[in-house]
């Protein structure tokens, strides 16, 4: 769908419109990595700092795992969860919402959230995972890290504290041109 602005986008997902807002999309499952970000957002920094985290796709396994991970943090109040089925016309309402978009992930070979990222103009953290690294390049569109909920919170304080928005949206559009069609179409002709 076409993007949203976050002030429309928020007041849709009755978010409050000045919060912070990080964001988790798509089925959960074992390999996203979800407890890692939930360690993150455990970081002393991150609660002082109000952020949240926006959770938003079906589990897809354990509920129970990531639910008493939650409470066990003590962070069940950082985290809007929604985690009933998404519908396509309400995607947009999700990454709008978003400041960054998180893919804490185990193993991947590459992700379509990113590409709905990049769609949706939305920086990125990414772990140092199959082609994340190639579809993110750190510092231009996003961070990429590794397996770490120390770094992963390190990444998510420096966007904020740092104003990193603006350079890294910014970095995201102009990378977003290497998946366009008009790109694909020109490689395939320099190919034949």
């Amino acid at each position: 769908g076409a993007q949203v602005s976050p002030t429309v986008a928020r007041q849709h997902l009755g978010l409050d419109a000045d919060g912070r807002y990080l964001l988790f999309f798509g089925y959960i499952r074992e390999y996203k990595g979800l407890e890692l970000l939930l360690e993150a957002m455990a970081n002393p920094m991150i609660r002082k700092s109000g952020i949240k985290l926006i959770l938003a796709g079906e589990y897809y396994g354990n509920q129970e795992k990531y639910e008493t991970l939650m409470d066990t943090l003590g962070i069940t109040d950082l985290v809007i969860a929604h985690t009933s089925f998404i519908a396509n016309d309400e995607v947009r309402y999700y990454f709008g919402a978003a400041d960054l978009v998180v893919q804490p992930y185990k193993t991947a070979t590459q992700s379509g959230i990113s590409q709905l990222a990049y769609h949706f103009e939305k920086p990125m953290v990414v772990t140092r995972v199959g082609g994340l690294p190639e579809i993110v390049p750190h510092g231009k569109a996003g961070y990429v890290i590794e397996q770490d909920a120390e770094e992963l919170a390190v990444s998510v304080l420096d966007f904020y504290q740092n104003e990193k928005a603006v350079s890294l949206e910014e970095g995201v559009r102009k990378e977003k041109q290497r998946f366009s069609w008009s790109t694909f179409v020109e490689t395939l002709e320099q190919l034949f």
